[in-house]
């Protein structure tokens, strides 16, 4: 019955029927109370969506992999303390928590979440050094912008670290040629014929894939099937557990294989690392079928049935065995049987040595491609961005062509202010893979800069189609409203992504620049501060209040924060323009110049820096190279006023009054504002009075 249940459990898992695998487990938890099916019982809640049940039933338990699965539920819950001390090694218990890799990256979260930034990348690293394809460890270490280059944590140095956890150790298949044949047969069936369903519940319980999202929670899968290819039965990338490993017979046995299901009973004591020793003993000691173990053929059909299935997975050698099947009844002699044996090994063998050049060079595949990816990710998250396209730009089509390449393409396009070419790769998103919200929330933002009205909404209606609980999901409504001028409704959808997820920075910076247009510059800098909480690299925010303490005439205040920007993206002509003129008003002009000359270095098209050069030069009074600027401004956007009126008072300036009355009228017929208007119009009436220039404009 507990057999029967436990394969029912792992089956309904499988099939993602997971009210059904939990009203099953329950039922064996109650009828065999023991520790492994409360964590097979755990893996039900989590699965379906109950971390607070696995929380509970799991409280208290000091079974490594039942620690494991408890800070599991403790990170879903936001139970950081908890979660710790679980995945914590316990000093009376001297056993770790198995899964090395994910223990280690599982940490780096807590210690990330908990603000302890140097621990955090600590464990990180250790993730990799476990395991180098741990590709979610770089990308955290991407995001704190403390990751090494992707050559040293993906190049052929790691390849043997990688090449060890998938092939696992090679002489334990070669202990194959050196198993004792006087061995009892069926004891060896039985050890080898596990209940497949737990042998599952270990491979899934140590290889989970916990990568975050964008939403923050780590995400559960079920059991992880071995390779077929590989010839021993280790788990990639995983840490054999220290759970003493149940073991069960076949639920289908014959009665006449029942003795091999109770010796498998009997070894219920055995660790996991006998186990596999045992299994790979079996698949030698299997073949050694003499007329004194099977004197009937009936016999030796279901041992071969038993056997056929023992090897399921090894698939190269169906063909050895299915031969070995069919004339095994005529065999009359134990040499002819051993003669079987050793061309069955020698196939074994050979098979090996075939498969792991295969598998290395798979390997060296897998590794180039990170290589590619880690360094095209890792210039992105320094804002290197026209580096980051650059590096995509030679991935394969088979890869560039997919959702998440094309979205980091259009996030960088959009960090590069090239609203176009965003929109471009983001609407590629949206064909490719219309069901992934991944970047959806700048993408959104495009459109808002854009001014692409019926777009966006069109956007927000079908990530509403996709999840209406995602935080992207009401960015991309809040920034509909906010194009719409309805600041409210704005402020209530990305307040709403918030409440979804409390650690999505972007919803917390959007809140803030809503609180910045309706003039709320209180609650705005609460917002911009969370943010900052939450990612103290989200620049946007630094820059949000910085834009406030501008606003305020708080000059040092603001210098501080467009710095904290800058410090963390060197590249924003925005964040540029907006230091410069900090500095400016602070009347440190040669400084404020310098930093204006970077931005238009960094984004030649952006017309701001240029006109604020233009004003500084004439303050330093270098009006021929102003003016050069300046007619250069009027090609480029010939709609602005403040262009004109400027040129107006430096040909004032130069005493050539007809030119600055034209200027000045041309300024003035483009409709400037209210203020700009008056400063014109004092400027015209003084033209007759030598030398004297409106600072001012």
């Amino acid at each position: 019955m507990e057999a029967l249940l436990v394969n029912y459990v792992e089956k309904s898992l499988e099939q993602y029927m997971r009210r059904n695998a939990v009203f099953l487990c329950e039922r064996l938890y109650a009828e065999f109370p023991s520790e492994v099916n409360l964590q097979l019982l755990a893996r039900c809640y989590l699965n379906n969506n109950q971390p607070h049940s696995a929380y509970y039933v799991l409280k208290g338990m000091q079974m490594a992999q039942s620690r494991y699965l408890f800070a599991i539920a403790c990170l879903e819950m936001d139970l950081f303390c908890e979660a710790e001390a679980a995945l914590l090694p316990v000093k009376d218990l001297c056993a770790e928590v198995p899964n090395g890799a994910a223990v280690q990256y599982l940490l780096g979260i807590i210690y990330r979440d908990t603000d302890r930034k140097n621990k955090s990348i600590e464990h990180f690293r250790k993730t990799l050094s476990i395991d180098p394809l741990f590709w979610a460890a770089y990308e955290q270490l991407c995001m704190l912008g403390e990751a090494e280059e992707a050559a040293v944590c993906f190049g052929d140095a790691t390849v043997p670290c990688v090449q060890e956890h998938y092939l696992g150790n090679a002489s334990s298949c070669l202990l194959i040629a050196d198993t004792d044949h006087s061995s009892d047969t069926s004891q060896r069936f039985g050890l080898e014929y596990l209940s497949r369903s737990h042998l599952k519940q270990r491979e899934g319980n140590n290889i989970r894939d916990i990568c975050e999202n964008n939403h923050g929670g780590p995400i559960l899968t079920g059991a992880v099937r071995q390779s077929k290819n590989s010839c021993c039965s280790t788990s990639f990338s995983s840490t054999p557990s220290p759970v003493p490993t149940q073991i069960r017979g076949s639920l289908f046995f014959d009665s006449g294989l029942r003795r091999s299901a109770r010796l498998a009973a009997g070894q219920r004591s055995l660790n996991t690392s006998q186990g596999s020793e045992n299994k790979a003993k079996s698949l030698h000691a299997s073949t050694k079928l003499s007329s004194e173990t099977c004197s009937s053929t009936f016999c030796q059909g279901k041992l071969m049935e038993t056997y056929e299935v023992a090897v399921s997975e090894l698939e190269t050698y169906e063909v050895a065995v299915s031969e070995f099947g069919a004339t095994s009844s005529s065999l009359s002699s134990t040499t002819d049987v051993k003669s079987i044996q050793h061309e069955i090994e020698n196939t074994k063998l050979s098979s090996f040595i075939s498969d792991s050049a295969t598998i290395k060079s798979g390997i060296s595949d897998t590794m180039k491609l990170l290589r590619t990816l880690g360094e095209g990710y890792r210039h992105l998250c320094m804002f290197r961005c026209k580096e980051a396209l650059n590096v995509y730009q030679k991935l394969s089509s088979k890869q560039y062509n997919t959702g998440w390449i094309l979205s980091q393409v259009g996030k960088a396009y959009f960090e590069l202010v090239d609203y176009l070419n965003a929109d471009y790769a983001f609407s590629l998103v949206r064909q490719i893979s219309p069901y992934n919200l991944e970047e959806m929330d700048v993408y959104s933002t495009v459109l808002y800069h854009l001014k692409q009205d019926m777009k966006l909404k069109y956007l927000a209606q079908e990530m509403i189609l996709v999840d209406r609980f995602a935080p992207q999901t009401w960015c991309a409504i809040g920034n509909c409203y906010s194009l719409q001028k309805d600041h409210e409704s704005a402020l209530k959808s990305f307040q709403r992504a918030v409440q979804l997820n409390s650690r999505f920075a972007y919803a917390h910076t959007l809140s803030g620049h809503e609180y910045v247009i309706m003039e709320d510059y209180g609650k705005g800098v609460e917002c911009y501060q969370t943010s900052l909480h939450v990612d103290a690299r989200h620049y946007n925010s630094w820059y949000g209040l910085g834009m406030i303490y501008l606003r305020q005439e708080k000059f040092e205040f603001a210098e501080h924060h467009f710095r904290q920007a800058y410090q963390i993206n060197p590249l924003s002509s925005v964040i540029m323009y907006y230091l410069g003129t900090t500095l400016e008003a602070l009347k440190r002009s040669e400084e404020a110049l310098e930093m204006m000359e970077k931005a238009i270095v960094i984004d030649n098209k952006n017309p701001l820096p240029k006109y604020s050069k233009a004003k500084l030069l004439v303050t330093l009074g270098k009006l021929n190279e102003a003016l050069e600027i300046l007619e250069e401004l009027k090609e480029c956007t010939p709609r602005e006023s403040c262009i004109y009126a400027l040129m107006g008072a430096i040909y004032k300036r130069n005493k050539k009054y007809d030119k600055a009355m034209l200027h000045f009228g041309i300024a003035l017929d483009l409709k400037p504002s209210i203020v700009d208007v008056a400063k014109i119009e004092a400027a015209i009436e003084k033209l007759i009075i030598p030398d004297e220039m409106e600072e001012s404009l």
